[in-house]
């Protein structure tokens, strides 16, 4: 499912930078509960928030789907 490997994409580049998930929740001013579902693949999320945890990562929203991408391949 697109939301999990998204979610899944999301939790290994939160690590790669070291952050609690709090603290990356802090650092992109989403609420930790609404991150926390997006982690866990349970939310659609919109465009707007995509690019706020791309922003997040300090990289661009293309290099977050190619992650998004590599995670399902490791999924299907």
């Amino acid at each position: 499912m697109i939301q999990q490997d998204f979610g899944r994409a999301c939790k290994k580049l939160r690590k790669m930078k070291g952050l609690s998930q709090e603290k990356f929740a802090l650092l992109i001013e989403m609420d930790r509960t609404y991150y926390a579902s997006v982690k866990s693949g349970k939310r659609n999320i919109s465009i707007q928030n995509i690019k706020k945890i791309a922003d997040g990562f300090e990289i661009p929203m293309s290099q977050l789907c190619r992650t998004m991408e590599e995670e399902g391949k490791h999924h299907d």
